[in-house]
């Protein structure tokens, strides 16, 4: 019977363990964002500094429709850079969280599989019908998370298509500077 007790410590101890990878991945991709804003933002004000710069050289009024669209344009294609690089660090970490996810509810499941085996065969006589349902609550438990994982990797192919599709046809909408003049 202590071997059936050692398997239930031992399943508590493995959801332990997956919470501390879940939330070391979490804190890893709370730190990759931040450092992702973080060279956003000094992008961004190195942007804003030599647009003041180009701006306060401004002679003639006729320039300032040039540059204005110039300024424009880049802005445009600073803000694509980042929505790419956001979508790719949440496609990422969403991949990575489901990978991790898919490793712990397997490890779970075998483990409660092998925990109830021992105890089946520990069981007094006469549980054979508590020992049956349980096995077959874990069946449907584990079929019912299959179906759900496959519902989910459809959602997410869906969405991953949607919004790479989406920021495709916003960078071909998008002017580039290359096109323009700047009289």
């Amino acid at each position: 019977m202590n071997n059936v007790t050692e398997q239930f410590a031992g399943i508590n101890k493995a959801g332990y363990d997956n919470a501390v990878r879940f939330a070391t991945f979490s804190l890893e991709k709370a730190e990759h964002l931040a450092k992702f804003n973080f060279q956003a933002a000094k992008a961004a004000l190195e942007q804003g500094v030599q647009s003041a710069g180009v701006v306060g050289g401004i002679k003639e009024v006729k320039e300032f429709a040039a540059v204005n669209t110039k300024l424009s344009e880049a802005g445009m294609q600073q803000a694509l850079g980042y929505t790419r690089g956001l979508y790719e660090i949440a496609s990422q970490g969403q991949a990575e969280f489901t990978t991790l996810a898919d490793d712990a509810w397997a490890r779970y499941t075998n483990r409660v599989s092998a925990w109830i085996e021992t105890a089946a065969n520990n069981a007094p006589a006469g549980s054979e019908v508590a020992v049956k349902a349980l096995k077959s609550t874990v069946a449907a438990t584990n079929a019912a998370y299959e179906q759900l994982s496959k519902a989910t990797q459809q959602i997410v192919s869906l969405a991953d298509a949607t919004v790479r599709a989406a920021i495709a046809n916003a960078a071909k909408a998008a002017p580039t500077t290359k096109g323009s003049k700047a009289s």
